[in-house]
């Protein structure tokens, strides 16, 4: 459905600094970069979704983002690189039955508030 979503975040380098940590456990990687002003591309390979941040003065508001993961081992490595990133804990790498039987996902707060989760729907 989505092409990218971009949003604003108040401390460009730390942010993506979180996400580049955060992310790579499910392969994201920056793909273009321009001036903090319009910000940073992040893609997973094989992708045609993207992710962008850029520099604001403005209180973003809150979002929830769901990254997929192919394996809860992902889910988990997500969650741990998340952490070392300096995200909050949101909730622990585990199974979500009031979501479906299968929905493995692990949920974070990043620099800006944001709720952000790796979720796998597989066995």
């Amino acid at each position: 459905m989505f092409d990218h979503v971009k949003f604003g975040v108040r401390d460009f380098e730390a942010s993506k600094a979180f996400y580049l940590k955060a992310l790579a456990p499910l392969g994201v990687v920056a793909v273009a970069e321009g001036p903090p002003s319009y910000g940073v591309e992040l893609c997973a390979p094989g992708s045609k979704a993207s992710l962008c941040l850029f520099q604001t003065d403005e209180k973003p508001a809150q979002l929830h983002i769901a990254f997929v993961a192919e394996t809860r081992r992902q889910v988990d490595e997500f969650y741990r690189a998340a952490l070392e990133a300096g995200a909050r804990d949101n909730g622990a790498p585990g199974l979500r039955p009031q979501y479906n039987a299968t929905y493995y996902a692990a949920f974070v707060i990043d620099p800006d508030g944001h709720n952000i989760e790796a979720v796998t729907h597989g066995p």
